[in-house]
């Protein structure tokens, strides 16, 4: 392997995992002096995942994210080759190689492919083309297809990635106020005195399930 791709999956891992803090972010809170950050946010969450499933398939080799390689004459393919020229997997065919090269399938299939679509729409368009809240749909989103997927790979959790200098204090609030089911990390767990209370005000299927993974997570 080229020595300046070893790294790649590692980069990319960071990458998405930034992607992923400013999506969250930008979903549950507001800015005054940017009136963007639900839209952004949608397209920040798209971002985020599909870095985050290359990085993972990047792990098992870094060209496998590649649907097109640069012509060559060399035996080897530079960085900067692939860099200008190559042309990676795009989004609608990312569960399909991710389950090809390392045998994961990606949860709520149907939500990833639904949510490509918002992308692009906002994304070409500039705004909301339907009734939605992009906010809410970008939370949805992480929470059904990048959280259980960067727990699955590797021992992640969502919620754990915000801007917010008191993560658990605040977003946990926004989350649980739109019943939105999360994985519930230790740290999280230890700090749900800023948000338990709000369980109080949900469904008893949500209280149930939500209660039995803070006490899960502090097992």
């Amino acid at each position: 392997m080229n020595d300046k791709l070893k790294d790649a999956a590692k980069n990319m891992k960071e990458l998405g995992l930034g992607a992923l803090t400013h999506a969250n972010r930008h979903a549950a809170y507001q800015d005054p002096a940017n009136d963007k950050w639900a839209e952004l946010s949608v397209l920040q969450a798209a971002h985020a995942a599909e870095i985050l499933i290359k990085a993972r398939i990047a792990e098992e080799h870094p060209l496998l994210i590649f649907e097109k390689f640069p012509q060559t004459s060399e035996d080897d393919i530079s960085l900067e080759a692939l860099f200008e020229k190559g042309t990676t997997v795009e989004w609608s065919q990312l569960p399909n190689r991710l389950w090809a090269t390392t045998g994961i399938h990606l949860e709520n299939l149907e939500i990833f492919k639904a949510f490509g679509k918002t992308r692009n729409g906002i994304q070409h368009f500039g705004a909301v083309p339907y009734k939605m809240s992009p906010s809410l749909e970008t939370l949805k989103f992480i929470y059904a297809v990048i959280d259980p997927f960067i727990n699955n790979c590797w021992g992640l959790y969502a919620i754990d990635y915000d801007e917010d200098g008191d993560p658990y204090v605040n977003f946990l609030n926004t989350l649980i106020s739109n019943e939105i089911k999360f994985l519930v990390s230790k740290q999280a767990a230890e700090c749900q005195e800023y948000w338990s209370s709000e369980l109080e005000n949900c469904s008893p299927e949500y209280k149930n399930l939500m209660g039995k993974r803070i006490c899960d997570a502090l097992k």
